[in-house]
C-alpha cells in the first residue's frame, strides 16, 4: 500500500479507512493499493506544511530557485521513468506520456524565473516625501488536488510555482493514478528541498473535503470535472480559502469549406482520440460548416477505422485504454444513447471492448446536434460527434450554446473567418489551425464559463499572482 509523506517520513494512514486498487488499464491487473486517508491525515500533512512554512517563507528567493533547477535537472534524468509510470497506470501511450512529462516540466522552467516574477514595484514620490512600494509575500499552506488524466504534468503545474514563492504544499493525488504523484515527492526530496515542503496525503472524498475545509490551508488549487470544480469552488471559497478550479470541456472545432483537409483530419484525429479523449482539450464535436461535410467526413472516417488501439507501452499503438471499466462502459453509453437520439454511426470502436483491459476503439457520431446529449454533454472518451451548420455565425452559436468554455479551434485559410471566430467564440482558449489550444507554462490555463471556477488561472503569471498576496509600504522619512 502506498505511504502518505508527512514532513521527511512516509507514513501509513493513522485513520486507516481502507484502500482502493489501482489498475494497470491495459490488462485489468491490479498493481498497487492505494489508501484512503481520511481527516487526521490531512491535519498532519498540514501541520506538517505549517511548520516547514515559518522557515521556507524566509528562505531566500535564490536558494530556492536552486533548488528548483536541482528539481528541474533530476526530472530530466527521469523523464523515461516517469513516462512509463504514467502508461502503466493511466494507458495512455508512451509518446504521449513523454509529451505529458514534458509540459509538466516546463511549468517548472518558468518556476525557475521566480527573481523576475516575485519582483514587486515602486514609485518615489508619490506624494511629497512619500514613497509607495509593493512587495509579493507567500500565501502560506497551498493544496493541490490533480486529476487523474494527467498524473505527473498536473502537479507540476501546482506544487513549483506554490513553493518557490515560499509557500509550502500538500499534495492529494487521484486515488486512480496515485503514482506519478507519488514518484514526483519522491524527486523533490531527492533534489534537496527540506522536509515539510511538500506532502502527499493519498485518499478521495473524505480526504478532498478536508483539505477543502481546514484551517491551516490558505489556497486550494484543482482540477477535474465540471460538478466537482464547482463544489471545490464553493466548499473553498465558503471557508476563506483563494480557489483555483477547472473543470470540464465540449471542446468544439469549426471547419470551414476553405480548410485543408490535408492538415484538417490528423489535427481532427489528434485532438478527439488523443489520451483516448480522456483530456480537458479535446475536440469532442467538429462542426462542418456549409459543404466541409462533403470534404470532411469520408476521410476523416477512413483514417479514424485505421488508428491502433492497444496497450500504450507497445510500439505502434495510437489509442491506449480509458481509465477503467465503468468509465468505458459509460462512454460505450454515450454511444447508444447517441445512435437512439439519431446521430449515424460511422465509425464504431465499442468491437474493442470485447478484449482484456478498459478499451474502446475510436468512434465517430454524424449529424448530431446541440440538443443530443453527445452533442452538449462531456464524454471524456474516444468519440467525436460530427455537426453542420450553414455558416460559420451558426457554427460559433452552436459552441456558445454549451454551459463549458475551455477551448474551441477553426480550421480555416481566411484571416477574416478566424478574425471572426477568435473574436466571438466563448472559450478562453482558442486555436486557429491547431489540433489543441494548450497555452504555453507562461500563459494562464485559462477555460471560461463553468470550465473554471475562481479568478486566477492555473500557471503563467496568473500561477504567481495565485499564490502571492501583495502588501503596499507607503514610507515618508
Amino acid at each position: 500500500m502506498l505511504p502518505n509523506l508527512i514532513g521527511s517520513q512516509w507514513r501509513v494512514p493513522a485513520d486507516g479507512a481502507g484502500a482502493l486498487p489501482v489498475y494497470n488499464p491495459a490488462t485489468g491487473e491490479v498493481i498497487e493499493q492505494v489508501p484512503l486517508s481520511g481527516a487526521r491525515d490531512v491535519d498532519a500533512a498540514v501541520q506538517a506544511a505549517g511548520h516547514a512554512y515559518a522557515a521556507w517563507s524566509r528562505t531566500a528567493v535564490m536558494e530556492r530557485v536552486r533548488l528548483m533547477f536541482r528539481f528541474k535537472a533530476v526530472l530530466e534524468e527521469h523523464v523515461e521513468d516517469l513516462a512509463a509510470i504514467i502508461t502503466r497506470h493511466h494507458g495512455k501511450t508512451l509518446e504521449e506520456s513523454r509529451g505529458e512529462v514534458r509540459r509538466g516540466i516546463e511549468v517548472v522552467d518558468f518556476a525557475c524565473g521566480a527573481p523576475t516574477l516575485l519582483q514587486g514595484r515602486t514609485l518615489r514620490d508619490v506624494s511629497g516625501g512619500v514613497d509607495q512600494d509593493l512587495y509579493r509575500y507567500p500565501v502560506g499552506v497551498c493544496a493541490g488536488i490533480p486529476p487523474f488524466n494527467f498524473p505527473v504534468m498536473i502537479p507540476l503545474w501546482m506544487f513549483p510555482l506554490a513553493v518557490v514563492a515560499g509557500n509550502t504544499f500538500v499534495l492529494k493525488p487521484s486515488e486512480r493514478t496515485p503514482l506519478g504523484g507519488q514518484r514526483l515527492a519522491e524527486l523533490f526530496l531527492e533534489a534537496g528541498f527540506p522536509e515539510g515542503v511538500l506532502n502527499v496525503v493519498h485518499g478521495a472524498r473524505e480526504a478532498v473535503d478536508a483539505l477543502l475545509t481546514h484551517p491551516g490551508v490558505a489556497a486550494i488549487s484543482f482540477v477535474g470535472s465540471a460538478p466537482v470544480a464547482r463544489h471545490v469552488y464553493e466548499t473553498a471559497a465558503a471557508s476563506g480559502k483563494r480557489v483555483q478550479a477547472l473543470g470540464g470541456a465540449k471542446n468544439h472545432i469549426v471547419v470551414m469549406p476553405d480548410a485543408d483537409p490535408e492538415v484538417t483530419v490528423p489535427a481532427i484525429l489528434n485532438s478527439a482520440f488523443g489520451n483516448a479523449g480522456e483530456r480537458c482539450l479535446a475536440g469532442s464535436v467538429a462542426v462542418a460548416v456549409g459543404q466541409a461535410a462533403d470534404r470532411l467526413l469520408d476521410p476523416l472516417q477512413a483514417a479514424a477505422a485505421k488508428l491502433v488501439v492497444g496497450p500504450g507501452d507497445q510500439a505502434g499503438v495510437q489509442v491506449g485504454p480509458l481509465i477503467r471499466a465503468d468509465h468505458r462502459d459509460k462512454v460505450a453509453g454515450y454511444v447508444d444513447k447517441g445512435v437512439a437520439e439519431g446521430a449515424e454511426l460511422v465509425v464504431d470502436g465499442r468491437g474493442e471492448m470485447s478484449r482484456p483491459g478498459f478499451f474502446l476503439g475510436p468512434t465517430i457520431l454524424d449529424r448530431v446536434t446541440p440538443d443530443m446529449a453527445v452533442g452538449h454533454e462531456e464524454i471524456f472518451g474516444p468519440v467525436l460527434s460530427v455537426s453542420r451548420a450553414p455558416s460559420l455565425d451558426e457554427a460559433i452559436a452552436q459552441a456558445n450554446r454549451m454551459a463549458l468554455g475551455n477551448m474551441a479551434t477553426i480550421f480555416t485559410q481566411s484571416g477574416r473567418s478566424a478574425r471572426e471566430f477568435r473574436e466571438q467564440v466563448e472559450a478562453g482558449m482558442t486555436g486557429i489551425n491547431v489540433p489543441i489550444a494548450q497555452p504555453f507554462a507562461f500563459f494562464p490555463f485559462s477555460g471560461w464559463k463553468g470550465s473554471f471556477y475562481g479568478d486566477l488561472h492555473v500557471h503563467g503569471t496568473d500561477g504567481i499572482e495565485f499564490y502571492t498576496r501583495k502588501k503596499v509600504v507607503v514610507t515618508r522619512w
